[in-house]
């Protein structure tokens, strides 16, 4: 079976004035499959937000290839392939307007007019990000943070992407919050056989949702399996390190 997304010896390096490049990521493999969770964890600076940003093309490569569907992303349109990779950022922005303008958006870089087929997207993406209907008339910078990011990522879904990438998404929300968007994303992800990446340092949200786990340091893959397996039996000693910082899993 073709994995929706491949990455293939992904490097990445830097500029750095009158010195050698600095290196950002080195030899990067990584498989994530249609209805399943592909979590990247590691601590700050080792290169998560770099990587994932390479996989819609908002940074490019310094050498590999990347893949969707077999197909090498540098092949294809970057409006295209956004729609067909979506990205959810870490802190939820909302354009000016109702929630509904927001998540229309996505459909004005084809200068196409509203629709019964965008009418259904609508409520599609609110019925699946648990978002009432009753919302969609409201200024959209007038909702709670977790509203906001649940606009965020149907405003991704609402061109039925391929793959799914979210960086960091429960970083500004509470606990709560966090855990109720994380149920979320784990549904969506199945029921629409939607690939997720997901990076993230948070350890608790990564053992509740993901089925797949990369561990990244330093810009380089040290570990990686089932989550299961790589959270209870890590051989690697950073992230042995890792696992045994407390307010990674929350406790």
């Amino acid at each position: 079976m073709i994995p929706a997304i491949y990455l293939e010896n992904i490097c990445l390096s830097k500029a750095v004035e009158n010195k050698l490049p600095a290196v950002i990521l080195k030899d990067i493999c990584l498989t994530a499959n249609s209805s399943q969770i592909t979590a990247v964890i590691g601590p700050s600076g080792g290169g998560k937000s770099s990587l994932i940003r390479l996989i819609n093309r908002m940074s490019e490569p310094t050498s590999g290839s990347i893949y969707l569907d077999g197909t090498d992303i540098f092949s294809i349109n970057p409006i295209d392939l956004r729609r067909q990779v979506a990205m959810v950022l870490q802190k939820p922005f909302m354009f000016e307007g109702s929630v509904k303008s927001n998540l229309l958006l996505p459909f004005s870089y084809s200068n196409s007019k509203f629709n019964s087929d965008k009418q259904y997207s609508i409520e599609r993406t609110m019925e699946l990000t648990r978002l009432s209907p009753a919302l969609l008339e409201r200024n959209a910078r007038s909702l709670s943070l977790g509203e906001q990011q649940r606009v965020n990522i149907a405003r991704a879904l609402i061109t039925n992407p391929r793959a799914m990438l979210l960086d960091e998404p429960t970083s500004a929300l509470d606990r709560p919050t966090a855990d109720g968007l994380a149920a979320t994303v784990k549904e969506i992800c199945q029921n629409s056989m939607l690939a997720v990446i997901l990076v993230t340092h948070d350890l608790r949200l990564a053992e509740r949702v993901a089925d797949y786990i990369y561990f990244l340091d330093s810009g380089v893959i040290k570990e990686n399996g089932l989550t299961t397996d790589l959270l209870k039996q890590s051989r690697c000693p950073e992230l042995i390190r890792f696992l045994e910082e407390p307010d990674l899993l929350g406790r």
